[in-house]
């Protein structure tokens, strides 16, 4: 069988045409721009060359560079205008997007705006493009579509408006853990999804919408536990009972304490905070489970959850993610982990493996392509 898996970061989308028929390293793979750098060089080159109206539908996709090329269009003085759902890539919060100066308006004004300005730069906003994906492994002669779809996103979730943004994730993340004490918790079969993972129940519309057939199944997921359950895919990783796992995205660090029967603690802080000094000191204290909330939440980081109070050795420290480079100057025993020989689509075989929980059906041919059985080679499928 065949999954699509792309994982969504800031940076790069990250994608991984996984088939149980090869060997992991013999699967088809692509690292592209990430939707929201698309999306903001369009509107960047727009605003140089003296600023069209920009008209923004669709839903509610990554923000970052996306959301600041927009901010900067609209303080140069040019008309922005967005349907609510693509408003709230913003912020959830309206009124918010309003003081932007972007003219949230309904989806009816946005069709009447299309058909009445010609000068319009429209953009439809989504994480998540089926149909592109297809069309550029379908150039290589790659048959389409695939037995199964998986896209990761990280989802801060729509909190309300008096509750802190980075509570309401980590809030999230403790309920899941608490209901479901294992990494592929953060994924879900389509339609499953909790209501308040707008970003995530977005990619799911998404999907559909640009071309994604009916029959195929989609999991969506949050990005950063199947980095770090890619990354126990490595073997020197997997082979151990206890481990620490950090992984160093973009915008977002998060290290988990895994055991043998699930997630020991875990915490999550903002990248741009860090250096290499307080990440070693943060992973230490989760480690010998003296790390509190408090300690990242008062840091301007997401927080920190300790489930196990039982201290584990900080002999090995696993490391991922496209900004891992920050550890070079750890004082820690850190392993930078490359499952299966390629760390950028470690969110992509973490996937995979939630994959195997999601829908168990399919989890014996997974385990027995990610344990290395004799398969055939690429040719041989011909």
């Amino acid at each position: 069988m065949r999954i699509l898996a792309v994982d969504v970061g800031t940076g790069t989308q990250d994608i991984l045409l996984f088939d149980t028929d090869l060997q992991p390293e013999n699967c088809f793979k692509l690292v592209m721009p990430s939707p929201t750098m698309m999306v903001a060089r369009t509107v960047t080159a727009a605003t140089r060359r003296g600023g069209a109206p920009l008209l923004l539908t669709g839903v509610t996709m990554g923000g970052g560079p996306s959301a600041w090329a927009v901010r900067d269009h609209a303080a140069a003085g040019n008309e922005v205008f967005a349907t609510p759902d693509a408003a709230r890539t913003f912020d959830d919060n309206l009124d918010a997007v309003r003081e932007l100066g972007i003219e949230v308006i309904s989806e009816d004004e946005a069709r009447a705006l299309r058909r009445t300005r010609s000068d319009l730069l429209h953009l439809e906003l989504h994480d998540f493009d089926y149909g592109m994906i297809a069309r550029a492994f379908e150039g290589f002669g790659v048959d389409f579509p695939p037995e199964g779809v998986a896209v990761s996103v990280f989802d801060h979730g729509a909190a309300p408006p008096d509750v802190s943004d980075r509570q309401f994730r980590f809030d999230y993340l403790d309920e899941r853990i608490r209901a479901h004490n294992r990494l592929s918790a953060f994924a879900f079969p389509a339609g499953e999804a909790p209501e308040i993972m707008t970003r995530l129940r977005s990619v799911e519309v998404s999907a559909r919408a640009t071309g994604l057939p009916d029959g195929v199944p989609l999991m969506v997921m949050d990005s950063a536990p199947a980095a770090v359950l890619g990354a126990t895919l490595d073997p020197r990783v997997g082979e151990r009972d206890q481990v620490l796992v950090t992984n160093v995205g973009n915008f977002h660090t998060l290290a988990f304490r895994l055991r043998p029967d699930g997630i020991g603690g875990v915490f999550e802080h903002h990248t741009g905070f860090l250096d290499a000094p307080k990440l070693d000191r943060l992973i230490a204290a989760l480690a010998d489970a003296t790390l509190t909330h408090e300690d990242v939440f008062g840091d301007m980081g997401h927080g920190a959850l300790v489930y196990e109070r039982e201290p584990v050795p900080l002999d090995f420290v696993a490391v991922t993610g496209p900004r891992r480079s920050l550890m070079h100057r750890s004082s820690l025993p850190t392993y930078l982990a490359v499952p299966y020989g390629d760390m950028m689509i470690a969110g992509c075989f973490g996937m995979i493996r939630a994959w195997a929980d999601v829908f168990p059906g399919d989890a014996e041919a997974i385990y027995e392509s990610l344990n290395g059985r004799e398969q055939v080679a690429p040719w041989e499928l011909i």
